[in-house]
């Protein structure tokens, strides 16, 4: 099994890698495969909108020579991709932005001249998410978001972890909010591992 997590925070060492540390740490107890992206430190350029890459049916295609197919490929080759992310705007960064945009036209083939395949299809999808307000109020539009985008490439929505930096003196961790990281990693990870058993029965 493998969990690709692609994360769209600026910082090395902010909330949301602090959040994510135990989710990971708990995947590598679970003897899981995990590859951890940093799309700050990879070049992936906006959509142009140019709708070359639904012409090409057997990868993403796009015109543009970046960073983009090498995390699209990671994505397609992992059971589990973890989106995390800061909540800016009321939405995930703009690198975060970037390759969502990216991912669902090159992942896609519906635009072009021949209809084709949902090349995430069957993957599933979770998010890890730090905002400054309740989860309900800064994660909304970023869960509702991901939905369309599950529902519209064909993955399977299992889920986010959000938590709310309040602020202040109190430090954003402490033992609940780990426990609450290693416990949706645990969940991810069994029900692929029921799924998986389940079809072999």
């Amino acid at each position: 099994m493998k969990i690709c997590v692609c994360t769209g925070s600026p910082r090395a060492e902010g909330n949301t890698a602090a959040l994510l540390a135990p989710f990971l740490e708990e995947c590598r107890a679970l003897r899981v495969e995990t590859q951890v992206i940093s799309l700050y430190d990879r070049a992936v350029k906006p959509c142009l909108g140019c709708m070359t890459c639904q012409d090409c049916l057997k990868g993403p295609g796009c015109a543009q020579d970046d960073g983009f197919e090498e995390i699209f490929q990671a994505m397609a080759d992992s059971d589990v991709i973890v989106l995390a992310t800061p909540i800016y705007a009321f939405f995930c960064t703009a690198p975060m932005k970037a390759l969502l945009d990216r991912a669902i036209y090159a992942g896609t083939k519906n635009y072009g001249r021949v209809k084709g395949p949902r090349l995430l299809e069957g993957k599933r999808l979770a998010s890890i998410v730090t905002c400054g307000y309740p989860p309900e109020r800064g994660a909304g539009l970023w869960e509702g978001g991901l939905k369309r985008f599950c529902r519209h490439g064909g993955l399977e929505y299992m889920g986010i972890l959000c938590r709310q930096d309040r602020g202040g003196a109190e430090p954003f961790m402490n033992e609940d909010r780990t426990q609450a990281a290693r416990d949706f990693a645990q969940a991810l990870v069994l029900a692929v591992r029921a799924d998986r058993m389940a079809g072999l029965e």
